[in-house]
């Protein structure tokens, strides 16, 4: 059996022959008389804060309510998280949670996915008091801003690119495309939750380049913009609003990584359906200016209840709907893959980045290109019941 020693600098073991250790970078001598031969030190995992080779994953729950848990790649940091709009009295922004939550790479976020808050605005010309003069472009509605409806792409353009980057210089716009499929993914999220999705709805997405501090970035953004019309005076809405960015030239080699951190949200379901029955009420107070909330604690165990059903049906519901919104093309959009879970024996995604990916007990994730890499061996994340992850069989192959 391989003996293994430990890092003298973050005490994570390392196998006999390495000249570094694969967990916190630092170097370190080996005496020439304990290197291993080439084969042993092939299995040497290379650095994990790297777009090449393995990279090993830890999973961090949302730090202000604990309403999702993802994967965060091992090093990086997590900012933000949920917030309430903090305004006297109902307003429409005030009846859901809003989500600022970024996962970077480093205090600079040189690598950094973001989710932006859906805020709600108003289009012009829905009510009577607006044809007297009142509430037009640029005034406050109850708690909204009235604007005229935007496509997905102009509101990334012209309010969530400003707003996440109001030091941007030199900023151009380098693609920019309606993507009917985002529209896909977030109506299959919303019937996945038992969550209504009433409305019209379009895509898009935009590609920015642009300097900050003096580096030079390239950022994709996502949006789905949600519109009421009329049923809701124009009331409209942005919806899965994503940010992601790398430096100039390498965002492409970062893409997959940040996919997979998208991919891999889990939501607490105690928090969601107390947050469903939150905006049930709250919404029927906003709209008709008066709600009781005698049942409010009843409905909320209701949901849970749902909710705790939803989760045994939701890898099924998941392949389903992925078959009816062109499951091939979003795996291949979001640089993912179907597996087979070997604990649960059900299927989940992951990244199709590499060759081989292993998982434990505890939902954490390994990847490698290496045959012999095995998580086992190193003791990762002080664990010995990584098990390798197959491919889901495809129907029908």
């Amino acid at each position: 059996m391989m003996q293994v020693s430990r890092c003298p600098a973050c005490n994570a073991p390392v196998p006999p022959g390495s000249v570094r250790c694969s967990f916190c970078g630092q170097y370190f001598v080996v005496d020439e008389p304990g290197r291993q031969g080439a084969d042993q030190r092939a299995a040497v995992p290379p650095p994990m804060d790297s777009p090449e080779g393995a990279l090993a994953f830890r999973r961090v729950r949302e730090p202000n309510e604990g309403a999702f848990s993802l994967l965060v790649p091992h090093g990086w940091q997590v900012r933000g998280g949920i917030q309430r709009a903090q305004q006297g009295g109902l307003s429409a922004q005030s009846i859901e949670a809003k989500l600022d939550f970024c996962v970077q790479r480093d205090d600079e976020a040189s690598v950094a996915i973001r989710w932006c808050p859906d805020v709600k605005f108003k289009a012009p010309g829905f009510s009577p008091a607006e044809m007297m003069g009142f509430f037009g472009a640029g005034s406050q509605y109850q708690g909204m801003q009235v604007i005229p409806l935007l496509s997905p792409v102009d509101f990334l353009i012209q309010i969530a690119f400003p707003w996440a980057h109001p030091g941007a210089e030199r900023v151009q716009v380098a693609a920019q495309k309606p993507l009917s499929l985002l529209v896909d993914i977030y109506r299959q999220k919303m019937a996945a939750f038992g969550l209504p999705a009433p409305g019209s709805y379009e895509g898009g997405t935009v590609t920015f380049a642009y300097v900050e501090r003096g580096r030079r970035y390239a950022e994709k953004a996502y949006a789905v913009i949600k519109d009421l019309g009329p049923m809701a005076a124009g009331m409209w809405s942005n919806k899965d609003t994503l940010l992601t960015r790398a430096p100039l030239g390498e965002l492409a080699r970062w893409e997959p990584i940040l996919h997979h951190i998208r991919e891999s949200v889990r939501l607490e379901h105690r928090w969601l359906a107390q947050e469903a029955v939150n905006q049930e009420f709250m919404g029927r107070s906003f709209l008709h200016a008066q709600q009781a909330a005698q049942a409010r604690e009843q409905r909320m165990l209701q949901v849970q209840r749902q909710m705790q059903e939803i989760d045994r049906q939701i890898t099924e519901h998941r392949a389903r709907t992925n078959a009816e919104i062109h499951n091939d093309a979003y795996l291949t959009l979001m640089a993912q893959e179907e597996y087979i879970n070997p604990f649960t024996d059900e299927p989940e995604t992951g990244s199709n980045q590499w060759q081989y990916r292993w998982a434990n007990a505890d939902g954490a994730e390994f990847y490698t290109d290496n045959e012999d890499h095995d998580p086992n061996l190193w003791d990762l994340d002080n664990c010995s019941d990584w098990r390798r992850t197959p491919v889901r069989p495809r129907f029908g192959g």
